[in-house]
């Protein structure tokens, strides 16, 4: 008997959205140089709101606020800093529903993961990097560890607050100010971030928000008076940042691209597996840099794996991410679902063979099915190419020896998971897998902890836990 959900939406009253918003420079909202843009609901294609647009001379003004609360901010005791960032994250608490609700609506992701996911994980690294502000001379990074000066952050539109999180508080907590510059297609949440800043009594200038296209972050990475570039994003993007601050100053982290394998060997537990799966790649629509996009499955088990993740495919709610029930929400934007359609006609011109749920599609917004594709060649650019969305690649494997060359034949190195009872194999599969993060018997864990970055085109540095600060340090 198939058990059918009413629908549960979130109700929008929570937010109450401005008609338009500008720019966060020296503690307070200022108009943009540029031509203001308009933010969508991607699920309906409505306009949430308009949003100013920095251009160079505002970026200036930005970075110049920021160099100007420097000299303050770092000379606060580290037990002084940490009194604002407790203040930050309780205040997050505090406005969660507000906040989950406002993501959904202009990111697209289900409320369910900005509720459950998203909002308690950005309130838990403010409160994990308050801790280390009075304690970084026991970071081992030196007795008397000193902060970089002003850091220039661009964050993309997929985990827009919870990248803002990544960013901002080890900064902070090393007595760094910051200029940020969220993605253009989801700047409500840092936007909202910056009344937060303000109601907790953050000192102006420590955190600037710049708004705008891609020409606004190159202005922000490029500025003479940066000390410290933080991106996330792109592999694309990330050459031009690592080309631009060659051979200068500018201390540079970059997490980039990914095209993470799954590992499932035939002692794995298969219930638990198939969900993990799921839950690597169709979490927030496969917009994930670390989502386990191609599965590996022992060849014995293959054919038991492939029908049991088609049953479960089959239960997934696609639909309105206001709705608590949805599991798959909305495509961010109308450029990434071109590109998802480009690279999955791709797979089928290579030979392919797609497969989807059967599922109803909303009309408005940008919606793609979930989709596995099986009869992949490593050669196939649906295995070579990150495709950013709700799409898995599923190649076979007889050896673990063959699991790991065919894991690591990849120019990227983020992520990776290893399904099976045997910690021994996992300890071996970890060893050889050229990835910054690997999973055991889960995929897509995050904890404020544990450091997250990557190898290889996916990028340098580490963001989360002890390691995350040494970036924000001069040591």
């Amino acid at each position: 008997m198939r058990f059918e959900y009413a629908p549960a939406p979130e109700s929008r009253d929570v937010v109450e959205i401005q008609p338009s918003y500008g720019l966060f420079i020296d503690g307070r909202f200022t108009d943009g140089g540029g031509t203001a843009f308009k933010t969508v609901n991607p699920a309906t294609e409505e306009t949430l709101a308009e949003v100013a647009c920095a251009d160079e001379a505002d970026v200036d003004r930005a970075v110049a606020a920021a160099r100007k609360a420097f000299g303050t901010w770092s000379a606060l005791p580290g037990a002084e800093r940490a009194k604002y960032l407790f203040r930050i994250a309780r205040i997050i608490q505090e406005r969660a529903r507000e906040l989950a609700v406002l993501e959904t609506l202009d990111n697209g992701k289900p409320i369910r993961e900005s509720r459950d996911v998203d909002v308690p994980l950005v309130a838990a690294h403010f409160f994990y990097y308050a801790g280390w502000a009075d304690k970084l001379a026991y970071a081992g990074f030196g007795p008397a560890p000193r902060p970089l000066g002003v850091a220039a952050q661009v964050i993309p539109w997929n985990f827009p607050l919870m990248m803002l999180a990544w960013k901002i508080a080890p900064a902070l907590a090393c007595g760094n100010t910051v200029v940020l510059k969220p993605a253009e297609t989801t700047p409500l949440t840092a936007l909202a971030f910056a009344e937060i800043c303000v109601q907790a009594g953050l000192p102006a200038g420590v955190v600037n928000i710049v708004t705008g296209p891609g020409a606004t972050g190159a202005a922000l990475v490029a500025h003479p008076g940066v000390d410290k570039v933080a991106f996330t994003g792109s592999t694309r993007v990330g050459r031009e940042i690592a080309r631009t601050v060659a051979g200068g100053r500018k201390k540079v982290t970059l997490e980039l691209g990914g095209k993470a394998a799954n590992i499932v060997f035939e002692d794995a537990p298969l219930d638990q597996a198939v969900e993990g799966i799921v839950n690597g790649i169709f979490f927030n629509q496969g917009h994930v840099c670390c989502a386990g996009s191609r599965l590996l499955v022992a060849e014995p088990i293959q054919d038991e794996l492939l029908a049991a993740l088609r049953r479960r495919l089959a239960t997934l709610r696609v639909g309105d991410p206001m709705d608590k029930n949805t599991d798959v929400g909305a495509i961010n934007s109308a450029a990434q679902l071109a590109r998802i359609t480009e690279l999955v006609e791709a797979g089928e011109a290579e030979g392919a063979t797609r497969w989807s749920p059967a599922c109803d599609l909303p009309e408005r917004g940008y919606w793609f099915a979930p989709t596995v594709f099986t009869g992949v060649a490593q050669s196939h650019r649906i295995a070579r190419e990150e495709v950013f969305g709700p799409v898995l690649s599923v190649l076979t494997f007889r050896t673990p020896a063959e699991a790991v060359e065919k894991a690591n034949n990849t120019p990227y190195g983020l992520s990776a998971g290893v399904w099976t009872e045997k910690g021994s194999r996992i300890l071996w599969m970890a060893d050889r897998l050229r990835a910054g993060v690997v999973w055991a018997n889960t995929f897509n864990r995050f904890d404020p902890v544990s450091p997250f970055g990557g190898y290889k085109e996916s990028g340098y540095g580490r963001e989360g836990g002890r390691h995350g600060l040494e970036a924000y340090l001069d040591v």
